[in-house]
């Protein structure tokens, strides 16, 4: 068949940080307008925008820090589990 591939073929892994980080700045955008569009002051506005901006970035710092902690893990012990148990999924 012709949409189907082989098992030897890599999969790539999805940048699931990415995305994440990817809506939340799209959330930093479109919060603030509609608060605006529903009579919310500026100034309101403005300080919501600051909030949502300092989250995003903390969850950024944190998710890629997670990350790059993973990998490290994972390459200093061969995979994540080192105890004979594993958990069934």
């Amino acid at each position: 068949m012709p949409g189907r591939r082989s098992s030897s073929d890599p999969h790539p892994s999805p940048d699931t940080a990415s995305d994440v980080i990817r809506w939340a700045v799209f959330s930093c955008v479109l919060v603030p307008v509609v608060l605006v569009w529903y009579g919310t002051s500026l100034a309101g506005a403005a300080g919501t925008t600051l909030g949502l901006a300092a989250v995003t970035a903390v969850c950024r710092l944190l998710l890629r820090r997670s990350e790059r902690c993973a990998g490290r893990c994972t390459t200093q012990r061969g995979g994540r589990h080192t105890r004979g148990r594993t958990p069934v999924d």
